[in-house]
């Protein structure tokens, strides 16, 4: 079905996710300037706008799968067209009324988060196994903070290192903290961004029921991702909860003097602003402060930083997707970070770390730069 007349059901859906964005926009092509893939291929943002406010779209175009969600052009819209709803509205054509192909490893993905509860589609109960020697608890009613780490660095045996060090940091300021183990799903947020709106809904309300019955009051989340769906998503359907990013709460104890850093890390480190907690949600001075914090510690600044930092590529839905070679916006940060003559990239966000590791590798500059979350450097300066 290519191009494609919507049927009612197609309207509807386009309607329902971004109907008022479409009645807002005026054509100016502010979003096709300030999109990050204009870097490295055309990517006519304002084409997909104007398919849509004309009822006519190729559904078979990429171009739908490329948008990574990292809100540059909603900031800059001179209308504030959220244009990542008219994004997420024709990806739910795809991916509900199959008028064409799901990418395939997309489709694995989604697969994998709605027969197991996490995209790598590993066992459930081998969630928790990240924390086996670390005494971690499960969280009960009355625990002080829940722990939500997300499923990369739950299941990915490169990223697990993440939650292990924020772990190790919350036991170490006597935070009394649990998990929720093999009780956890996929907070769904990049599935939603891929358009499985049932899957995201089903995800949605299997946490919000299980966080409610145990009593949960703030959560602690490493990925940016979660912490946006939890607490700008998760109130839609019934669930409200305090929740912080594992950086902003990571300053908050150490402000109060539960946590003390002594050793030096004598670093030039250079610090992402992943979209998720930047633009998304305007979190830029927490993570810079924690780093600060660290003696003997040089941070840096890379030149697309704070609301105008570069996305890393991962978000909706892309993290599962395949970018072809020259196009990754990952090998762009690792260059920028390289001129600075940075030692470290920092990241707060798992999907950033999975894209740098991998354009470290592909790029050969292991031995040069090196790529860490806040809480490993925080974890080694205790």
């Amino acid at each position: 079905m290519s191009p494609v007349t919507p049927l009612k059901e197609v309207a509807d859906i386009i309607n329902e996710e971004g109907g008022e964005a479409l009645r807002l926009c005026y054509q100016c092509g502010t979003c096709t300037a300030a999109c990050p893939w204009n870097r490295v291929r055309d990517f006519i943002v304002r084409r997909i706008m104007h398919q849509g406010q004309l009822g006519v779209t190729d559904f078979e175009d990429e171009a739908i799968w490329l948008c990574a969600t990292c809100n540059n052009c909603v900031k800059l819209c001179p209308r504030g067209v959220e244009i990542i709803d008219i994004m997420r509205a024709l990806r739910r054509v795809v991916t509900e009324l199959g008028v064409a192909k799901v990418p395939d490893s997309l489709r694995l993905t989604i697969k994998n988060i709605s027969g197991v509860g996490n995209p790598l589609g590993e066992p459930e109960d081998k969630r928790a196994e990240w924390a086996q020697d670390l005494e971690v608890k499960l969280y009960t009613e009355g625990t002080e903070i829940l722990y939500f780490p997300c499923c990369i660095p739950e299941y990915d045996p490169s990223v697990q290192k993440v939650a292990r060090a924020t772990a190790t940091i919350l036991k170490k300021a006597g935070v009394d903290f649990g998990i929720l183990g093999n009780r956890a799903n996929c907070c769904g947020e990049s599935v939603r961004k891929a358009g499985d709106e049932g899957v995201f809904q089903r995800l949605a309300q299997n946490n919000i029921s299980t966080l409610t019955e145990l009593g949960a009051r703030k959560i602690i989340v490493s990925s940016p991702h979660c912490y946006h769906t939890f607490k700008n998503e998760y109130p839609a359907l019934g669930g409200n909860f305090e929740v912080a990013h594992f950086t902003q709460y990571l300053l908050e104890i150490m402000k109060q003097g539960r946590l003390t850093l002594s050793k030096e890390i004598n670093s030039k480190v250079a610090y992402h602003d992943p979209c998720y907690l930047g633009r998304h949600n305007d979190i830029y001075d927490e993570p810079r402060e924690v780093l600060t914090s660290i003696p003997g510690l040089e941070l840096v600044e890379l030149p697309d930083h704070g609301e105008n930092s570069l996305c890393c590529g991962g978000g909706g839905g892309r993290i599962w997707m395949e970018t072809k070679s020259g196009q990754r916006f990952s090998d762009i940060r690792i260059e920028q970070a390289l001129k600075l003559e940075a030692d470290v990239l920092a990241v707060a966000c798992p999907y950033c770390m999975l894209n740098f590791d991998d354009s470290v590798l592909t790029m050969d500059k292991g031995d040069v730069i090196k790529v860490r979350d806040i809480a490993e450097l925080v974890a080694e300066a205790l």
